[in-house]
């Protein structure tokens, strides 16, 4: 199962170059970056372990692509995606959001639907690594 979420996910795997370009497009436009990461991919998992703060005055993309390799170094078994955050109207706001990396066996996802009284319907998600 490949899990896909953010911008790029129907696409191949992003490259590191490719990664870096789009990295360099939101230093760009002034956007703060954050790097994360996870095992647990649900879609209902808004919440990744952060890897240091958001980078706020980077000006080159150098800088995310050493916190991704620690990262990937640090978490070889887990997904890792990259927020852009835009600070211009006074609140952060995500603007891009990707998986630069994932685990080379990937958890599956299954979902029962249970139909209930009343026209009622219940989903149960189970993870399973």
């Amino acid at each position: 199962m490949r899990i896909t979420q953010g911008c790029f996910s129907f696409l191949p795997d992003l490259n590191d170059e490719q990664i870096a370009a789009q990295i360099e497009y939101c230093l760009g436009k002034n956007w703060a970056i954050g790097v994360e990461y996870t095992r647990d991919p649900h879609p209902r998992n808004t919440y990744w372990n952060m890897w240091g703060n958001p980078m706020f005055d980077l000006k080159d993309a150098a800088g995310v692509m050493m916190e991704i390799r620690d990262c990937r170094k640090a978490n070889p078994e887990n997904y890792i995606r990259i927020n852009a955050f835009d600070s211009t109207r006074g609140w952060e706001t995500v603007r891009m959001s990707f998986i630069a990396s994932r685990p080379k066996v990937e958890p599956t996802i299954e979902m029962t639907r249970l139909e209930t009284g009343g026209r009622n319907i219940q989903y149960t998600h189970v993870t399973r690594y």
